[in-house]
């Protein structure tokens, strides 16, 4: 899984051109990418977010917005299938947030039960 994350008022003040340009590339990825995809979405900012957590006494909490007070926030994900990470290294490459210092994306594996 690729997640994305970068910094939401970097993305709010993007022109449309940029926009335009940063979903061709997102276009590019996915075609690249082919039967890889699996799926991908854009997620809506951190400040959207609710988080549940419990505390020692096992009672659920529920907050607004997610867990850490950071710049940069979860902005999407892909999934793909994959042979090994470096084929997912060369395809996330293409992705337009590493054209940008307020993003970046990480890669992790998803975990396979049964």
């Amino acid at each position: 899984m690729i997640l994305i994350y970068g910094d939401a008022e970097q993305w709010d003040a993007m022109t449309e051109e940029q926009w335009q340009a940063h979903n061709a590339g997102h276009a590019a990825f996915v075609a690249k990418a082919g039967i890889r995809f699996l799926d991908g979405q854009q997620l809506e900012t951190a400040p959207t977010a609710t988080s549940l957590r419990a505390d020692a006494a096992g009672r659920i909490h529920i907050t607004d917005g997610p867990f850490l007070e950071t710049k940069e926030g979860l902005g999407g994900y892909y999934l793909l299938e994959a042979a090994d990470l470096d084929e997912v290294l060369e395809l996330a490459k293409l992705l337009p947030e590493l054209n940008y210092t307020h993003s970046g994306v990480e890669i992790r594996p998803v975990v396979e039960h049964g």
